[in-house]
């Protein structure tokens, strides 16, 4: 698999596999934001996932994929601290806003960002015609963030707040994107970068939880909380794992664009299986962003 990837890259078949593992990792994004609705609160959730998947990847990275070579454990180092940050910025923003209206502003920001870190890190450029298709999924995404703001009428008080941590939760996407895109070029072996990023990824956050946990006097049940994070385990390791390949594949600007359909996929999976109302405002502005991401992939 290691050997067929590699020898794919920068080749038109390689730009083929990179949109179909985009989208995909929109489409898995969009279930992953689909079972974050319960009752937990965002820490206990985030905790159960990260030790299910670090538990997962703890025997690939350890005894299966490659040794990574002596100058991927600095890069390993940036991407502990940088999703670590990146977490912290969800969860206060999560706490503070409706996850309708900061969930747009996040995923907004993160890919014009990302574009902007991808000419400087590895000298990518776009044309005035992706430009342009950035231009319309942006209006889309803020344009639905602004829409949902206008209607809630819960945690009104905290959604300033909210949303400025939004926008440093949209920067730190673009930071994990270019990193993580740098990291996954750098080792001979892309699955060698997955198994130890998992596996490192899922070190710091479940002993936060935990802490939390005890300090909580009604505690939920532990059951559904490890059944959640094992869901949104396997589908974390899917939706990242895709995306990371995606960027050694192919521009990474590009998938990450691609990957802001997940707000479309979502608004599906609410409307066919959770019977939420879409409404002709909000199908408007989610076809902005789907015709801003064709945009950008015709216009590459």
């Amino acid at each position: 698999m290691s050997d067929w990837l590699i020898s794919i890259e920068g080749t038109a078949e390689g730009a083929r596999a990179a949109l179909f593992l985009a989208l995909l990792a929109a489409v898995l994004h969009a279930v992953f934001g689909a079972l974050q609705k319960g009752r937990h609160d965002p820490l206990l959730a985030r905790g159960a996932i990260d030790a299910s998947y670090g538990l997962m990847a703890a025997p690939f990275a350890l005894f299966i994929v490659p040794w990574p070579e002596p100058h991927m454990w600095p890069i390993f180092a940036g991407v502990f601290v940088i999703h670590a940050l990146y977490k912290w910025a969800v969860l206060a923003s999560y706490r503070r806003g409706a996850f309708t209206v900061v969930y747009p502003v996040m995923r907004g920001t993160g890919p014009l960002f990302t574009v902007i870190g991808a000419w400087f890190l590895f000298g990518e450029t776009f044309s005035g015609i992706q430009w342009l298709g950035v231009a319309v999924l942006l209006a889309g995404l803020y344009g639905l963030a602004l829409y949902n703001m206008a209607r809630i009428t819960v945690a009104r008080e905290t959604l300033i707040p909210a949303l400025w941590f939004a926008v440093l939760t949209g920067l730190f996407v673009a930071l994990y994107t270019t990193f993580d895109a740098y990291g996954i070029r750098a080792t001979a072996d892309p699955f060698t970068f997955l198994a130890w990023f998992f596996f490192i990824d899922g070190l710091l956050y479940p002993f936060l939880a935990a802490a939390f946990y005890r300090r909580l006097e009604d505690k939920p049940t532990l059951g559904p909380l490890a059944f959640r994070g094992i869901v949104g385990g396997l589908i974390a390791f899917a939706s990242f794992g895709s995306i990371m390949l995606a960027t050694r594949l192919d521009q990474v600007g590009e998938a990450a664009v691609l990957r802001e359909t997940s707000t479309v996929f979502a608004a599906l999976i609410g409307w066919l299986f959770l019977k939420e109302q879409v409404g002709p405002v909000r199908a408007a502005l989610m076809g902005l962003i789907a015709a801003g991401a064709v945009i950008v992939e015709v216009g590459g």
